[in-house]
């Protein structure tokens, strides 16, 4: 495996170990929790609908880059998957709330943009359609750079991207490349990075004369767990907080293995997705570089137990995971 790829995949277990749930601080207070990096030390997460946010101020400079239209509505228009677990986009426990690091990232660039966010939350697929439509301005919702994708967005990047791949407890399994998962039932969801990846991986394995995935989709991650706990799927991919946030909650699974969402060349790269051309992704990976500066980043990272993940500065369309074939 290339340095490349043993480099994410070290950071990545580096996340997985330190989201260790510690439990709620006040068993009675069903709104918060703590998770404890690896040195220890307790970060209560707050699940409630007052999320009492990170803030920051205005920057006149780059507030003044947004496309006009955007600027005279004065709101954000942002999308994200209505299917994201914690910690990305979720519920409060009001049921309607959506929070998460996704969404405090939104509103921390709405800051420095002088924008209110307004965030819906849709089908994973309808994400892209509504920005094809300019129904939505930009997408935060753990979307991978791709190079196929960069035919009709634009990016700015804001975070790494690793993903798991999660077992029943005690399973025995240990995933490091392609050969791992051959003749293994593994579930995905469609339409993303981790399905394009173990697509990828299966095709290998059938050229090198191993058995190929046999790929699962589920409507739900209730429905995924529960085949996984019955033992009719052997795996699930998905993104690494996820994952790692699930096993931290006290489920009997284990994160086995953990790779770059871009595959072993590339470090995959989450980042804010915008209609290609809309004039949108300087002034946000502006606003991106501005909060990784002034420190309002790490804090709302560190908030959800996601340091491991940060990067130092925001990219605009970086190399992303390559085309298939490639």
């Amino acid at each position: 495996m290339p340095a490349l790829a043993r480099t994410a995949t070290t950071t990545a277990i580096g996340l997985a170990t330190a989201l260790v749930l510690a439990g709620c601080s006040d068993p009675s207070d069903g709104s918060t929790t703590e998770v404890a990096d690896t040195l220890g030390t307790k970060t209560r997460i707050n699940l409630s609908a007052d999320q009492k946010r990170v803030s920051t101020a205005k920057v006149g400079s780059i507030a003044a880059r947004v496309p006009a239209k955007i600027r005279d509505r004065g709101t954000l228009e942002v999308v994200a998957s209505s299917s994201s677990a914690a910690p990305l986009n979720f519920y409060a426990t009001d049921n309607k709330t959506v929070i998460g690091v996704e969404t405090d990232i939104a509103h921390l660039v709405g800051d420095v943009l002088g924008l209110s966010i307004d965030t819906t939350p849709v089908s994973w697929e309808n994400i892209f359609v509504g920005l094809d439509s300019a129904k939505y301005d930009v997408g935060f919702s753990n979307i991978t750079v791709t190079e196929e994708r960069k035919e009709k967005y634009d990016f700015a990047t804001y975070r790494e991207d690793n993903l798991g791949f999660e077992a029943k407890k005690g399973s025995g399994l240990k995933v490091d490349g392609p050969e791992d998962v051959a003749g293994l039932t593994v579930a995905v969801s469609s339409g993303t990075n981790q399905e394009k990846l173990l697509v990828q991986w299966s095709k290998e394995n059938v050229r090198a004369g191993r058995k190929p995935v046999d790929i699962k989709y589920y409507q739900s991650d209730s429905d995924t767990y529960l085949a996984l706990q019955s033992g009719r799927i052997d795996l699930y991919l998905g993104p690494n907080p996820t994952a790692a946030y699930h096993v931290a909650s006290g489920q009997k699974t284990e994160v086995v293995g953990t790779y770059s969402g871009a595959g072993e060349t590339v470090q995959g790269l989450i980042a804010a997705t915008t209609k290609k051309d809309s004039g949108l992704v300087r002034p946000l990976a502006d606003a991106l570089n501005e909060v990784i500066d002034n420190g309002t980043y790490a804090q709302v990272l560190a908030r959800w137990g996601l340091s491991d993940e940060a990067v130092t500065k925001s990219e605009i369309n970086p190399p992303g995971l390559p085309r298939t074939g490639q």
